[in-house]
């Protein structure tokens, strides 16, 4: 399988050294050469017979560059890449952009799946954006497009509900999938500020410089809407998501929920109304015996609910890199396991 990484931050270098040490996981059998890495910041690599990851994985971490030769880094955009790279599957891991619906990573898909070449992204970006558009030209040129990573950090929640409720209709959802705002709460419940909880995030690695998209709770949305119109049908974006982040909580209302019995929570949920599908991220208080309620630190959490069974709850607790690197892993051996690919 030839792949091509477009975004080759910190989930595409974890995917590279599960590549590298493939003799610490047995079980994983997945034959690959990276025949691009395209990048915002650092340029691009191209070699049709296979870049050397380790090498790359060094020269980033001692230098903040792909190459030591700058004649080897490539004239290509990202974009022409996508559009003429010889490749079988992109891995999309560009960046969220909520003010740019979606792009540039939505036009990097597009362009992929125009060529019938399948992606596997954990992008929350376009699937929320441009899912049907996406979905329907994926169908259209025999490709697959697919994002375990983009919600719940590579847990089944997608293949569950494809592959475990076929005939079943989803009529709504309701989950904890931001873990830097969960890690927050859980801060603020022991007397800590907002400010404390974002810097201890940060030094933990689970929150970006900029905390903006948690805090005010557009990541959520966008794995909202996602779910939204993945699993329920809909056609919406995070902007038509009633929102709501956590900055006018303070430690005092997260005290008192507990001491009541309760907790705080930011809580993603989808409904239909009619035809129409909905989404809301809010700060809600849950009971001690909902299950939401045991749910610390940056753990996740989504409750699927049905016609044909009673709630099902995914559970994650406490995911980082390696969970995401394995969700797009695994959309790698869907995609080459259904297309016939080696």
């Amino acid at each position: 399988m030839r792949i091509l990484f477009i975004g080759f931050g910190n989930v595409a270098k974890e995917m590279s050294r599960i590549f590298i040490q493939r003799d610490l996981y047995p079980a994983l059998n997945l034959e690959s050469r990276v025949v691009g890495i395209f990048t915002g910041r650092h340029g691009g690599l191209e070699k049709k017979d296979g870049i050397d990851l380790k090498k790359v994985l060094d020269e980033l971490k001692l230098n903040n560059r792909l190459t030591a030769a700058e004649r080897e880094l490539s004239s290509l955009t990202p974009l022409e890449a996508a559009k003429t790279l010889d490749y079988d599957v992109l891995v999309e891991l560009s960046a969220l952009s909520i003010e740019d619906r979606g792009e540039p990573a939505a036009s990097h898909i597009k362009t992929a799946l125009e060529r019938g070449k399948s992606v596997a992204s954990a992008n929350k970006g376009p699937v929320s954006f441009r899912y049907r558009e996406l979905k329907e030209l994926a169908e259209k040129n025999g490709a697959l497009y697919l994002f375990e990573s983009a919600v719940m950090d590579g847990a089944p929640l997608f293949n569950f509900c494809s592959r475990c409720m076929k005939g079943a209709t989803i009529n709504g959802f309701s989950g904890i999938l931001n873990g830097t705002t969960n890690f927050i709460l859980s801060h603020m419940e022991k007397g800590g500020s907002l400010e404390e909880g974002i810097k201890m995030a940060q030094e933990a690695g689970i929150a970006e410089a900029d905390p903006s998209m948690d805090v005010d709770g557009w990541d959520p949305s966008a794995k909202a809407a996602a779910l939204a119109n993945v699993l329920m049908g809909g056609n919406i974006t995070p902007l038509d998501v009633e929102r709501d982040g956590i900055r006018a909580v303070t430690p005092d209302m997260a005290q008192d929920a507990v001491k009541r019995g309760m907790r705080l929570k930011l809580l993603c949920r989808g409904w239909k109304d009619g035809n129409n599908v909905h989404a809301s991220v809010r700060v809600e208080e849950v009971s001690r015996d909902d299950v939401f309620c045991l749910i610390s630190h940056y753990g996740s959490a989504v409750r699927i609910e049905s016609d044909l069974m009673h709630p099902n709850i995914i559970v994650q607790d406490c995911p980082d890199l390696l969970d995401t690197a394995y969700g797009v892993i695994e959309d790698l051996i869907t995609i080459r396991d259904s297309l016939g690919l080696i």
